[in-house]
């Protein structure tokens, strides 16, 4: 199977600063994390679009990771989006108005966490959506925290620190 993965930041890539104690979107971890997974038949390209928090993209970002999906329907049987909690709705949003005959599944996936944490739900979430993209039928989808739920009418709950479907609320 072919997977395509496109990062573009979030907490899940975010990494601790030690000269100011800061954590930021500087650099993606993604290829750290498939390094610790057991990936049989899986032939995976990542490209990093962006490093950015989900809470300072841009209409213009949310446009680089259409047409970057658009681009990965044509070289891969499955596409994972690896974005911030933040705004990750309205990415995953966009992209299901945006393509409306869509022939594979897109996969939007994130951590409350950053990787680097030792309580981190970032190797969950991208083992989850790994195996999300071998059986869920085309669509748009977020995986994460046990759940895969399709777009549209997915939101984040900020209290529960999940993601939700309109129904489950």
């Amino acid at each position: 199977m072919n997977i395509s993965i496109l990062s573009t930041g979030g907490t899940i890539e975010k990494t601790y600063d030690e000269t100011d104690g800061s954590m930021r979107n500087v650099k993606s971890v993604l290829d750290d994390i498939l390094l610790r997974l057991r990936l049989f038949d899986l032939n995976i390209r990542h490209t990093n679009l962006m490093s950015k928090d989900s809470l300072h993209l841009t209409d213009e970002d949310r446009g680089i990771i259409l047409a970057a999906v658009k681009y990965a329907m044509g070289q891969a049987d499955a596409i994972i989006v690896v974005h911030g909690t933040d705004t990750l709705s309205t990415t995953g949003e966009l992209l299901v108005a945006q393509l409306p005959d869509i022939t594979k599944p897109v996969i939007l996936t994130g951590a409350m966490r950053p990787y680097e944490f030792r309580d981190t739900d970032a190797l969950q979430n991208l083992t989850e959506s790994l195996l999300a993209c071998r059986l869920v039928s085309p669509g748009v989808y977020v995986a994460m925290h046990n759940r895969v739920l399709q777009f549209p009418g997915v939101t984040k709950d900020r209290k529960r620190l999940t993601f939700v479907k309109d129904a489950d609320e």
